[in-house]
């Protein structure tokens, strides 16, 4: 009683207004890169609040669907190219074969987890080109990062300095890069790259941690040795050179490279384009 009918729509107009608004603030929320990362995971964090929000039941079912279509984006998500950092120093190259035979005379059943010659490289960024039109936005992304390099570098060279072993998990056998402020340039390259990327639309980098490393070995190449028992890496067999110093790497080049295209005939991976730094 004592509301007219105009009145009545102004009402009506303005809680439409205000459920739309809290509806479209709640989908952007849900698209937001790291509404669905696993925090604990990529942090470390043993423990993470939880952010109560009252929502009605249409909130409620927006919100689900956003995050049913986000999980399903991450179910599709499987890198198939990456930027590459090739590592041409005939020095580390050496001393990486020395490594790798040094564990092969302990156990020759690993021979076949070894990274072969010609592959080594670091690694810069992962990501998902479909089709020949999404291959063409990355090489176009990927010049587009050069300036931003440049910017970072201001005229320096970057030298990648590489000492100790290291391992993921006890399953890839990976050649340490030592610390410095070349650690600070590279994720600052790193986080270019990813951004440059994303804003072409190419799922690029999606939630992984980014850290740089060269690996020798990994025992997934292998899948027999697990049937036999080999499940890990035993520190063992690397722990002569857990110190070693494997020379530096003058970054000079940036690559695009397949995951899954025919390897070039020195063993490098396919190339689609490369930048020179």
């Amino acid at each position: 009683g004592g509301i007219n009918s105009s009145e009545y729509e102004n009402v009506s107009r303005e809680k439409e207004t205000s459920e739309e608004f809290e509806a479209n603030a709640m989908a952007s929320l849900i698209d937001m890169p790291f509404a669905t990362i696993d925090i604990k995971d990529d942090c470390g964090i043993t423990d993470v609040p939880h952010i109560n929000l009252e929502r009605s039941k249409e909130n409620e079912r927006i919100s689900k669907d956003q995050i049913k279509k986000r999980k399903k984006k991450q179910k599709d998500y499987q890198p198939n190219y990456f930027l590459s950092i090739p590592i041409t120093n005939k020095e580390i190259i050496r001393g990486i074969k020395i490594l790798q035979n040094a564990i092969i005379q302990q156990d020759k059943q690993l021979a076949k987890a070894m990274t072969s010659d010609g592959s080594f490289h670091i690694t810069l960024l992962v990501m998902q080109l479909l089709n020949e039109d999404e291959v063409n936005i990355g090489i176009g992304a990927l010049l587009e990062l050069k300036p931003f390099i440049e910017e970072i570098l201001q005229g320096k060279q970057l030298i990648l300095p590489f000492q100790g072993i290291d391992t993921f998990r006890n399953q890839v056998g990976f050649v340490k890069l030592a610390e410095g402020d070349h650690v600070n340039s590279l994720l600052e390259i790193a986080e270019a790259a990813k951004r440059t990327f994303q804003e072409k639309g190419i799922l690029a980098g999606e939630n992984r941690s980014f850290k740089p490393h060269l690996t020798f070995m990994k025992l997934s190449r292998a899948p027999q040795l697990r049937k036999k028992g080999v499940k890990k890496i035993d520190p063992e067999v690397y722990e002569k050179f857990i110190s070693h110093r494997f020379g530096e790497e003058m970054v000079h080049r940036i690559d695009l490279c397949s995951m899954l295209k025919k390897k070039q005939s020195n063993g490098y991976y396919h190339c689609e384009s490369s930048i020179v730094i």
